[in-house]
């Protein structure tokens, strides 16, 4: 039976930011300034991705906030200046991804929702998948990428454009989704603090997931940041 389309979102897409980690990997960097905070070629990452949400069309981004959470707040301020309304979530300590989107979505809404890791830098462009409502028994989807060094084996693989935990070759999630509430509200093990990780891996088959073969960074090490950089220098 081919899935039956969701209705397109009545309201303007909504994107949440994760950047509550401690980002212990990038010190001496992180032990005075947010990871999302760090420049590449002068460039906060964070804001990269602001920019590129606010040309997607999106209007409101939620942003958790963790460690040094008060920098990335006072930087950003109210999103005027990207033409976003940004709200932030307070944790006291990391929630992790899974829980720091759970413990917003009262600010998120009941409409399917962005979510891009605050370390990330991709040059994705948001607007197709706001474009392409999720289908009516498809929980979410997940832009998959190459595996790069740091993870030769992959996380998932994708079978007939479905999230799956068997198929090969396996790929790289990306730290972007594209998630409705339900499946976070839904999971059975849901707690104050977990991961995604998990989430994706129970709903495996359900999920819609894609490959990009675009420009994309983790900026999860100094030389990752090094290589980046060399990257946006030569473009």
């Amino acid at each position: 039976m081919t899935a039956k389309p969701s209705k397109t979102p009545t309201t303007a897409p909504v994107a949440m930011v994760l950047a509550a980690g401690f980002g212990r990997r990038m010190r001496p960097l992180t032990d005075h300034m947010p990871k999302p905070l760090i420049p590449a070629l002068g460039k906060p990452l964070i804001e990269y991705t602001l920019e590129r949400l606010a040309a997607a069309g999106v209007n409101k981004v939620v942003i958790n906030l963790a460690h040094l959470g008060h920098r990335i707040r006072d930087h950003l301020g109210s999103g005027d200046r990207f033409g976003l309304d940004i709200r932030y979530s307070e944790e006291n300590e990391p929630l992790e991804t899974a829980g720091g989107i759970t413990k917003a979505l009262s600010l998120l809404g009941e409409e399917p929702f962005l979510v891009v890791n605050g370390d990330v830098w991709c040059d994705f462009d948001f607007s197709r998948w706001i474009a392409d409502p999720l289908p009516e028994n498809c929980p979410g989807r997940l832009l998959m990428v190459p595996n790069p060094p740091h993870n030769p084996e992959g996380d998932f693989g994708i079978d007939n454009g479905l999230l799956s935990g068997t198929t090969k070759p396996r790929y790289t999630f990306a730290g972007i989704s594209y998630l409705k509430p339900e499946i976070l509200t839904g999971y059975p093990n849901a707690r104050e603090r977990y991961g995604l990780g998990e989430v994706f891996a129970h709903n495996e088959d359900l999920m819609q997931a894609e490959v990009y073969e675009g420009d994309w960074c983790d900026v999860g090490t100094p030389e990752r940041l090094n290589n980046l950089e060399e990257r946006l220098r030569a473009e």
